[in-house]
């Protein structure tokens, strides 16, 4: 475990790109291969075992979520829930600007508080998602420093996301920064916390998305060769866009017509394919709510929040400044707020309980097996090993599937919804 070849190696690599800049030799550098941003190591500058930063903050090894929750959580009047971590306030909610929640994935809450607090002043940036204005497809996380800069970073993205620079850019700036990201994402920066005090000054809150599992690069290929628009005609994609839950949005042209044509179809039908186009890593992953942010956001797929068409968010907040925020917000009429249940969260997000029960088992048994499989610091799991092991080798079989062009033809007869457009 010297570098990151090792997480490579036993592919646990979760492509989250924060072992480039903690690399004090600068011997790694992120590449993008078979769909996935991976790391390569340049061994003849690294330090090897006299350094091994890459691995002490890497996500993809694990990390001791119960721990460090205690360390950064506050500890009076906090609730734990098995599923969803410790928290001190559920909501449902959603920004009251119309076009952003419109245009956002589930209500808009991220982007309209990260405005509000940009005008405020109360923080000077926060690290979003958006596609770069090149091709319109690529990801492109960076520090949005104006409210412009934080639309354009609005909505889902459902493809591999790297944060490689990130760390480098905060610690020196000035002032106080929020950063947005998936679970894997704050367990890494979490990490990085702990042996670059410089870096954590400068960190207002992590503000995590609910998330099932990531997704390859493969994956909007294979949308894109389904519905028939090549890449390079791109001039707008948004993978959820248009209410609640949205719209896949495509709009494009071709060479020899500057006509630009807008091709929609409706969240769920477009990218239904079961585990074809997810990393192996993710399935290895317990942490669906992202237990270690200050406040977590995501989608609330049950009624009544499922009956509406413009966007609604389930927010799970787990520290009481965050709170603070939402309260003071709420009173600047900037959101809306509705108290939630604790069960009605649990019963809305399914893969939360396939991450505890199903994602753990694959974790134990396969460490049992002599696997190399993350570390985590508490037991879940209640599949059987005939079970595990059964449903291990289903997934990594749709893995080979998605990975391999010639065998797409498989997807479009498997995938829960056969009707592709």
């Amino acid at each position: 475990m010297s570098n990151v070849n090792y997480t490579t190696a036993h592919q646990l690599c979760l492509g989250c790109g924060l072992c480039e800049d903690i690399c004090p030799t600068a011997s790694i550098n992120i590449e993008i291969k078979q769909g996935e941003y991976r790391p390569r190591v340049n061994d003849s500058t690294c330090l090897g075992d006299k350094c091994s930063r890459c691995t002490k903050i890497c996500p993809g090894l694990g990390i001791n979520i119960k721990n460090i929750s205690e360390e950064v959580l506050p500890k009076d009047e906090i609730k734990e829930n098995k599923y969803f971590g410790k928290y001190t306030h559920l909501y449902t909610g959603h920004c009251t600007d119309h076009d952003i929640r419109y245009h956002s994935a589930s209500g808009g809450m991220v982007t309209g508080l990260l405005i509000y607090l940009l005008e405020k002043k109360i923080i000077d940036g926060a690290v979003v998602t958006r596609f770069s204005s090149q091709d319109n497809i690529t990801p492109e996380t960076f520090i949005a420093r104006t409210k412009n800069e934080l639309i354009s970073a609005r909505s889902s993205k459902y493809c591999p996301v790297s944060m490689q620079g990130i760390r480098k850019q905060i610690r020196e700036s000035e002032g106080k920064y929020i950063i947005v990201g998936l679970p894997c994402h704050i367990h890494g920066f979490r990490k990085i916390e702990q042996i670059d005090k410089k870096f954590k000054e400068h960190i207002f809150a992590y503000w995590g998305i609910y998330c099932s599992s990531g997704r390859t690069f493969k994956e909007t290929e294979y949308i894109l060769k389904t519905i028939g628009i090549k890449k390079n005609n791109i001039q707008y994609f948004a993978y959820r866009d248009e209410g609640c839950l949205g719209s896949l949005v495509v709009k494009h042209n071709t060479k020899n017509d500057e006509n630009i044509l807008v091709y929609k179809e409706q969240y769920g039908s477009y990218n239904n394919h079961r585990s074809f186009f997810i990393p192996r890593r993710c399935h290895f992953c317990i942490d669906h709510s992202a237990e270690l942010s200050d406040i977590s956001f995501g989608d609330i797929h049950i009624k009544p929040y499922s009956d509406d068409k413009i966007g609604v968010n389930s927010i799970i907040v787990r520290n009481p400044k965050m709170n603070d925020i939402l309260m003071q917000a709420q009173a600047d009429g900037i959101v809306l707020l509705e108290n939630l249940q604790e069960e009605k969260l649990v019963a809305s997000q399914k893969m939360a309980k396939v991450k505890k029960d199903k994602y753990g088992s694959l974790v134990k048994w396969g460490k049992k097996l002599g696997m190399k499989v993350p570390e985590y610091d508490a037991g879940f799991g209640k599949l059987g090993f005939l079970k595990s092991v059964f449903y291990m080798a289903n997934l990594n079989l749709q893995y080979q599937v998605g990975h391999h062009l010639w065998m797409w033809s498989i997807i479009k007869h498997t995938s829960k919804n056969k009707k592709q457009k």
